[in-house]
């Protein structure tokens, strides 16, 4: 038996190693995952009691749309409830918009280097995926808009960048949203959004007022902390969300993960902590690799792309087998760099001490270091 085409032949995604299975390899007790941007202080503490709340409910199959955490969301945004849809995961929304809009002789833009379940969604559908360079690890919008054809019915934009961390600005995506033509949809897909400061990152929200072909996604997976959950949203025309039900898994979002989040979004004061640690945190690593001469990205989400100056798998190898997860860049388009997560001050510390160790049994260790 034969899968379809354009399932034959695509990639399985690779998360990063799992502790128990780091643990169990190397014979090590005491290991730390800096490897898939999960949130190092976990969640609200305010979800715990309202997961009690859910004791009794177990039996039932939870409301598809969402509706008691729509409200509280849209409130939250300051958007009408009407503008969004909920997901097993924002990845889900991400197949949504890809079953609804992509079918075979279509294409969709992309960058070359980003977050590869745009490309493999694509090709599940049938369609072509357009990549387009990175220019300095940022989305070259000028180039991705000369990309734009006929045929052309989404253009993914990661804003921060998987994996470079980098951002496009307000004023960038607002000139290229006005280059493209009104058969093409814009996806900008914000998991990282709250963890950014920079004043320059666009209010795409506010994009939404005046035009009808952006759907932003962004995630309770980050820095709320409920990975766990698989949780995520998009914000659209209602036009669009309406679209999207049509393909959209009747109880794809479960209780828990609805209930959870209603919590969480309670909890700002949590959110400004995580983000305010992990500026710290971004600065510590990144002061480290300043000192150490080592070539890295702009770090806006909560991970930091940095060049090794050797094999990635190398540098990965050497932090693993002395308990530390990073994800290679061998297989993220960056055959020479790794990828950490922005962790606790302590875990920060520890992995700082552990690569030091590997620059000095390479022998690299600069001489103010």
């Amino acid at each position: 038996m034969k899968p379809k085409a354009s399932v034959r032949g695509l990639p399985v995604y690779q998360p990063g190693k799992p502790l128990e299975e780091v643990k169990r390899e190397f014979g090590l007790e005491d290991v730390i995952k800096l490897a898939s941007n999960e949130n190092p202080f976990g969640c609200s503490k305010q979800v715990w009691p309202a997961l009690a709340e859910e004791k009794d409910n177990f039996y039932l199959y939870p409301e598809g749309s969402a509706p008691e955490l729509r409200e509280k969301l849209a409130e939250h945004l300051e958007a009408d409830p009407r503008r969004l849809i909920f997901g097993n995961g924002s990845d889900e929304i991400v197949q949504m918009i890809a079953r609804t809009y992509l079918e075979p002789g279509t294409e969709s833009v992309m960058a070359e280097i980003t977050f590869p379940r745009y490309e493999t969604l694509t090709r599940m559908e049938g369609a072509i995926p357009v990549k387009v360079p990175l220019r300095d690890g940022i989305h070259d919008l000028e180039a991705m808009a000369r990309a734009v054809t006929e045929k052309t019915k989404i253009v993914w934009i990661c804003n921060p960048n998987n994996p470079t961390g980098t951002i496009v600005s307000h004023d960038a995506l607002s000139d290229f949203l006005d280059q493209l033509p009104d058969h093409v949809l814009v996806v900008v897909d914000e998991a990282y959004y709250e963890y950014v400061t920079d004043p320059s990152y666009p209010d795409t929200l506010s994009l939404l007022d005046y035009n009808p072909r952006i759907i932003v996604l962004r995630t309770f997976s980050k820095i709320y902390g409920l990975a766990a959950f698989r949780i995520g949203y998009g914000v659209g025309h209602p036009d669009v969300i309406t679209e999207l039900n049509r393909v959209r898994e009747p109880f794809n979002v479960n209780r828990l993960a609805q209930r959870a989040a209603l919590a969480a979004l309670d909890d700002q004061a949590f959110v400004t902590y995580c983000r305010n640690q992990n500026r710290l945190g971004i600065k510590k690593i990144t002061d480290k690799l300043d000192e150490w001469g080592l070539h890295y990205f702009p770090a806006h989400g909560n991970f930091i792309l940095f060049d090794t100056g050797y094999p990635a798998d190398e540098a990965f190898e050497y932090l693993l087998k002395r308990g530390v997860i990073v994800r290679s860049g061998q297989a993220l388009g960056y055959p020479t760099y790794i990828r950490v997560t922005v962790g606790t001050e302590e875990q920060n510390s520890r992995f700082l001490e552990v690569y030091e160790s590997f620059l000095k049994a390479k022998g690299k260790m600069p001489t103010n270091a």
